[in-house]
């Protein structure tokens, strides 16, 4: 067995930068114990084949790590396919799994997915992939996946349309989407805290959801700018607070924040202008400037 270095007391190489992806289906442990099984296969096959439609179904084959969660798996992808990951995959998912809702579902229940895109260093196993892909750039990623705003957004939308809702990590949108590497535009993503109840985990995150519905398209109201630390950095003033986005569902557990107007909605917010929650063509319809 491998000696396991005593952290901060040893130099060694830094892990290879991977791309990681998350999935996680909604409801699932609320289904009969005799689906979980064919649910648990049919979402990676789902995905995949989203991933080929997407141009890069070959880096689904061999990947460099896969592990299986039972409602839901992460996998490592090279970094240079991350803005594909942002876009055509995302969209394409949400198609594949129309398709398969509305079409071809036998016996199994509604598949709707959280997804999480993140980015960082992890120890890969090339023997057993199925053992790889660990540190905390994993952690994250399903941190990520099980954080409030996601879970929120994904509830607010209509279950006959609305099939999957997406968080990037800071740094995917920064290097990817912000950067002008993929093909959505930073005002289709949605500027959010990133928590989970119980966990000591928040970050700045960003949700993008290719087919929104229900309550994710009415105008919510805003609340007066307010400021927020992320991860220690300094503070800065941030307008278009969501006051209160409407909800379809029942979220009595999510963190509601205290605004300078009182008692406000989930802690959402906004990018270059855009309205929070206002939402057309992938979160698309925005005010700019930030003036309502």
């Amino acid at each position: 067995m491998t000696d396991i270095p005593t952290p901060f007391t040893t130099t060694r190489e830094l892990p290879p930068y991977m791309g990681i992806l998350a999935v996680d289906a909604k409801g699932f442990t609320g289904e009969p114990g005799s689906t979980h099984q064919q649910v648990s296969d049919l979402i990676p096959r789902l995905a995949e084949e989203a991933a080929q439609r997407s141009g890069f179904g070959e880096a689904w084959t061999l990947p460099p790590f896969f592990a299986g969660t039972g409602d839901g798996f992460a996998i490592g992808v090279p970094t240079r396919l991350l803005p594909a990951l942002v876009h055509p995959f995302l969209a394409t998912l949400q198609e594949v799994l129309a398709e398969y809702n509305n079409g071809s579902r036998r016996g199994t229940p509604l598949i709707r997915l959280r997804v999480a895109l993140h980015v960082g260093p992890v120890a890969l196993d090339e023997d057993r992939r199925h053992l790889g892909g660990n540190g905390t750039a994993r952690n994250e990623a399903h941190r990520l996946l099980d954080s409030e705003p996601v879970r929120l957004m994904l509830a607010a939308g209509s279950a006959e349309v609305t099939y999957m809702a997406a968080v990037l990590s800071d740094r995917v949108f920064q290097d990817v989407v912000a950067a002008g590497f993929t093909g959505r535009h930073p005002d289709q993503f949605v500027e959010v805290a990133a928590t989970v109840p119980g966990k000591q985990f928040s970050q700045r995150a960003w949700i993008y959801v290719p087919e929104p519905s229900g309550s994710l398209l009415v105008l919510p109201r805003l609340s007066p700018p307010s400021t927020q630390n992320w991860s220690g950095n300094t503070a800065r003033a941030r307008k278009g607070w969501n006051d209160d986005l409407p909800d379809s569902g029942d979220h009595s557990g999510v963190d509601r924040r205290q605004s300078q107007g009182g008692t406000g909605g989930p802690y959402v917010g906004h990018n270059t202008g855009q309205v929070a929650g206002t939402v057309s063509g992938g979160m698309h319809q925005s005010h700019q400037g930030g003036d309502a």
